[in-house]
């Protein structure tokens, strides 16, 4: 598992944080630098009864789990989690037989990766589960997310100034909506490219740009939808 990181970048504190649990302290060590270089939060635990007391003191938007642990494992793990919280789970594993990837999902994961893996294929399965979980603990409940003149629902993807529909195509509302899932936050590049996304694939960078022209006053200077660099992007809310 060969992981190419790039140089380390400053993570904000709004970024989308993980939890890696394995008891492979090089896989541990990898995995931090590479899910941080792509604009994730990233704390790690060593044994299952760390990972616990990790869970008891923090808030996390996704967890991976090695499913092979000495001790309590990952499989036992992922069902203690799924008795209490909803937060999405994606199992680690050199088990590759059917009926380990059954139990894998059986335990309430969301998803589930063979070792050897892709780390590029690792960070779309953990964009795919963010963007499939919806909106966070935290994220605003409110129907309606309001940015300058504009209100989005999210239950209907209308964009609208005020009693005017403003036309969206169809990739310019999925955009808008993985944003107003997280209002203020950043989201990064890889929770709203999607699954079938190539490396260096700037389509969402020829989306945002599309999307700016319609609800920025300036967009060679946008103040609601911004880039943050490195990262991802956010929408500056009201809320």
């Amino acid at each position: 598992m060969a992981i190419s990181v790039a140089e380390p970048r400053a993570i904000l504190d709004d970024a989308l944080h993980l939890l890696v649990v394995d008891d492979d302290s090089r896989i541990r060590s990898l995995l931090h630098k590479f899910l941080t270089s792509n604009g994730y939060r990233v704390t790690t635990a060593a044994s299952a009864a760390e990972a616990r007391i990790k869970l008891d003191q923090l808030t996390f938007d996704l967890l991976v789990l090695d499913v092979m642990m000495p001790g309590e494992n990952g499989l036992d793990l992922a069902r203690a989690v799924r008795a209490r919280s909803a937060v999405p789970i994606l199992m680690l594993t050199a088990r590759t037989e059917t009926d380990d990837r059954i139990a894998g999902l059986e335990t309430g994961a969301d998803d589930y990766l063979s070792k050897p893996f892709n780390p590029r294929e690792l960070l779309l399965r953990i964009g795919g589960i963010l963007r499939r979980a919806g909106p966070t603990a935290g994220a605003a409940s409110a129907p309606e997310v309001r940015f300058g003149p504009f209100a989005f629902h999210r239950g209907r993807g209308e964009l609208k100034r005020g009693d005017e529909v403003v036309r969206l195509t169809e990739r310019e509302r999925d955009l808008l909506a993985a944003l107003a899932e997280r209002p203020g936050q950043t989201v990064p590049r890889s929770a709203i490219a999607g699954d079938d996304a190539a490396p260096g694939d700037r389509a969402v960078d020829v989306v945002v740009t599309r999307l700016r022209r319609k609800i920025e006053t300036d967009p060679a200077n946008p103040i609601l939808l911004q880039t943050v660099r490195g990262l991802g992007y956010r929408l500056l809310t009201d809320e």
